[in-house]
């Protein structure tokens, strides 16, 4: 069925850049809106950023101005460009879409996470 395939998180220094990317493969009728959540240990997932494929986007006031969201509604992927790296930034990020599969109603889809670590 849906699956999301997070790839590119590891680990950096304060102050240096990663890019995370997801791939949604499937059943794919239609993609509404693809983003990220993170999970730092001990904390509850939150919100990172949001991307609909209208291209209007939704950035945590934490990561503004230093992230950007991207998506290619054409292959089916959304990226995240993490500049200005901080500790606090360290997390498990979990892709997430809004999906619409093939005859099937539109729900959320999450990817199994990857471990972005910024050392100070």
């Amino acid at each position: 069925q849906v699956q999301l395939v997070e790839s590119g998180g590891g680990l950096v220094q304060a102050g240096g850049s990663l890019r995370l990317s997801c791939a949604a493969s499937g059943n794919i009728l239609r993609i509404y809106v693809m983003g990220w959540y993170r999970q730092a240990s001990g904390k509850q997932r939150e919100l990172v950023a949001i991307v609909t494929n209208g291209g209007t986007t939704n950035y945590a006031d934490s990561v503004k101005g230093r992230f950007t969201i991207s998506s290619d509604n054409a292959k089916n992927t959304v990226s995240l460009q993490m500049n200005s790296l901080k500790p606090e930034d360290t997390a498990v990020y979990y892709c997430y879409a809004n999906i619409r599969p093939i005859g099937g109603s539109v729900r959320d889809y999450w990817g199994k996470g990857t471990l972005v670590t910024v050392s100070s």
